[in-house]
């Protein structure tokens, strides 16, 4: 004999079950008391979101007060981002231009080897060369100012 018995072996008689009767009372007064219901959580709703916007003012102010360095910092980053974009899209342009890009190839080949040629060629145009650097670094850095 089988573990298990088909499903056509056993059937139950199904009794139909009948469906629940609602009364819903149609007066007048239950229409009028949900209406007014309704309106009331409606009037709630309206007066939280009406607080909410007429505070929002403040609550901006408080948050941008209390987050302005990151807030700076994040705009600071997304401007640079964007102006890298920017300035990528533009030397792109002018990459297309069929006779530039060598132009400028050949000007900063022509501009490095001025530049080898007057601070890397000899010892004391590299110190003059240092001495300028340490100039600069120092004005940006603020040092040796009283």
């Amino acid at each position: 004999m089988n573990d298990y018995q088909s499903d056509t072996a056993f059937t139950e008689p199904v009794t139909p079950v009948p469906d629940p009767v609602i009364d819903v009372d149609t007066s007048e007064s239950t229409t009028d008391s949900l209406g007014e219901e309704a309106t009331r959580q409606v009037q709630i709703v309206w007066d939280k979101v009406s607080g909410l916007l007429g505070d929002l003012p403040d609550y901006v102010s408080v948050f941008f007060k209390r987050y302005r360095r990151p807030i700076v910092t994040v705009g600071l980053i997304i401007a640079a981002i964007i102006a890298v974009k920017l300035v990528l899209a533009l030397l792109d342009a002018i990459n297309d231009f069929p006779l530039l890009a060598p132009t400028f190839e050949l000007i900063g080949l022509i501009y490095s080897g001025w530049f080898l040629y007057r601070y890397l060629l000899k010892a004391s145009n590299r110190q003059e060369l240092l001495g300028d650097i340490a100039a600069i670094r120092d004005q940006v850095l603020g040092k040796g100012q009283v």
